[in-house]
């Protein structure tokens, strides 16, 4: 396409591909499915730790079960 003064003028939209109608959906909430994989993970670590560390990884244990509880509870939630 040409303007007014005959440069050749080019337009993104016709260059990019079209978006197939059949698209798989996004994610819906892809911040707490990466938290709960980072919780699943941290609690790995720290189940298999050296220390006890005066009973506080038992502690934060239950606490990483418990977040990770939560977070199941809210993507249970969305889909109701």
């Amino acid at each position: 396409m040409a303007n007014d003064a005959g440069t050749r003028v080019v337009t993104f939209a016709s260059a990019l591909p079209a978006t197939p109608a059949s698209a798989t959906p996004a994610e819906p909430h892809p911040q707490i499915r990466e938290a709960l994989g980072a919780l699943r993970r941290a609690k790995e670590h720290m189940e298999h730790a050296a220390h006890a560390f005066g009973g506080h990884r038992v502690e934060a244990l239950r606490a990483t079960d418990e977040a990770i509880r939560q977070l199941e509870l809210c993507l249970k939630f969305d889909k109701d």
